[in-house]
């Protein structure tokens, strides 16, 4: 008897990403084989942070339920069509009508049952669930994409409902990982070759994670010279990554992503402190305006994240700097977005990630008034894009000259290697042996649209 096989479409975030490895580690463990050609099922794990991806998803879903497959019984049938990940309430009323299978990503490990189920006829299954207790999938062991990188969730959920954003509906509220399972879970990445740890959370600023039953921190000789002591059980993000800079090796430890109102001095002083943990972070300003981050409810000023960039720089000044930021929010008018563009004029950021404006039903934004035409949207992205190229210019200049230490990522073509800095630059280089997953020197040569060139010293 042939195995049932299975492929996974995931859009959005790399905590969908994430998702899809534990997905795939409940798929294997019941004997499902990965076939993205003809599988019998297709898993699909939504975003719902923009209409666009919601868009993506319901084509994604029109195709796949035209399309049969061979059932090696002789009769054409179409793939089973599971869907999961972040989907709004409104939004699973539209789709539960289109797919077979409904299942909240914190029940995943119930999906080969149900699988099972309806394919034994059972007309329609969800799974729905928004319990703060339904987070066991996070013990599940995920079958990881990466060799030397690996995503690692510490916190799910939000708590801060912007206005724009459908997180808290979708992900539910903060739940944080009892941090010895997070060290315990990064120790054994390390020591299976991992490079680069790459911490997860909608806020990793706001992890509150405790002692699992009042139980100790892993007994390893690793964790035993904390320069800290955990106060009350609580373990803040700081103590976190004190914690895992501690573990013997040679790693990095990234994460995303920040909320400016819960960076503290702390934090910046940590991120200073531990020599691995990379000197970059994603600090979202969203809008440049104070009255438009009032309607966002972002809870912080721009004079604040100014200071806050001051902080970082003054502290680490090497730091590189990316942000995320929406324009044509509803209402936001010419002078608000004015205030937007000479923000990045004035950061000067490495890196930003650039969204129009997207209706999202449910959430807050819905009771203003969108009333930035899509046209306007696109040539203030247009503007802000071209400030981000001079500056990225500007800030990666810097680098012309010297040595720089990279984590090879691919090969592309013709001996041609990809791989990114400390600081999240991506560089370019040429290279004869197989490097990929390993660490390198190279000496930086030139400079493309938003990235590095460079020339390779060792291997």
């Amino acid at each position: 008897m042939q195995k049932k096989t299975y492929k996974i479409k995931a859009w959005g975030c790399a905590m969908n990403l994430s998702d899809s490895e534990r997905i795939k580690a409940v798929m294997r463990a019941a004997d499902f084989k990965e076939n993205n050609i003809q599988p019998d099922v297709v898993i699909l794990v939504a975003c719902s942070i923009r209409q666009s991806a919601i868009d993506r998803l319901w084509w994604q879903i029109q195709i796949n339920s035209q399309k049969p497959i061979d059932n090696r019984q002789g009769i054409l049938k179409r793939p089973l069509i599971v869907l999961t990940g972040c989907v709004l309430e409104t939004d699973k009323k539209k789709f539960e009508k289109l797919v077979d299978i409904l299942i909240d990503i914190k029940k995943i490990e119930k999906l080969p049952v149900i699988i099972n189920k309806k394919s034994e006829g059972v007309k329609i299954i969800k799974q729905l669930s928004n319990s703060a207790t339904d987070y066991n999938y996070f013990h599940v062991s995920p079958v990881r994409d990466s060799k030397f990188s690996a995503l690692v969730p510490i916190m799910t959920g939000c708590n801060n409902y912007c206005s724009y954003c459908a997180v808290p509906y979708t992900r539910g509220r903060e739940y944080s990982r009892p941090a010895q399972k997070i060290i315990k879970e990064v120790e054994n990445l390390v020591k299976n070759g991992y490079k680069e740890i790459i911490l997860l959370g909608q806020n990793v600023n706001s992890y509150n994670g405790r002692l699992d039953s009042k139980s100790k921190i892993p007994d390893t000789k690793q964790i035993q010279n904390f320069k800290f002591k955990f106060q009350n059980d609580v373990i803040t993000f700081s103590d976190l990554l004190r914690s895992l800079n501690a573990l013997n090796g040679d790693f990095w430890i990234r994460f995303f992503t920040s909320h400016p109102k819960d960076l503290s001095d702390e934090l910046i002083k940590t991120m200073k402190e531990c020599d691995k943990v990379c000197k970059y972070i994603n600090l979202p300003v969203q809008a440049g305006d104070n009255a438009t981050l009032k309607k966002m409810n972002r809870k912080y000023s721009i004079q604040h994240y100014k200071k806050l960039i001051g902080k970082l720089r003054k502290s680490m000044p090497n730091i590189a700097i990316s942000t995320d930021i929406i324009v044509g929010f509803p209402e936001e008018t010419n002078k608000q977005f004015e205030n937007s563009a000479k923000l990045f004029r004035d950061v000067k950021y490495d890196m930003a990630y650039i969204a129009q404006f997207s209706m999202r039903p449910g959430t807050a934004a819905t009771k203003l008034k969108d009333n930035v035409r899509k046209e306007e949207k696109k040539h203030r992205e247009k503007i802000l894009t071209e400030i981000l190229k001079k500056t990225a210019w500007q800030n990666n200049k810097k680098y012309i000259g010297k040595l720089a230490k990279i984590l090879v990522e691919k090969k592309i073509k013709n001996g041609k290697y990809f791989g990114k800095t400390e600081s999240y630059k991506h560089v370019m280089f040429n290279g004869k042996k197989n490097l990929i997953g390993k660490f390198i020197m190279v000496k930086i040569s030139g400079m493309v649209s938003f990235g590095l060139k460079g020339k390779i010293i060792n291997t």
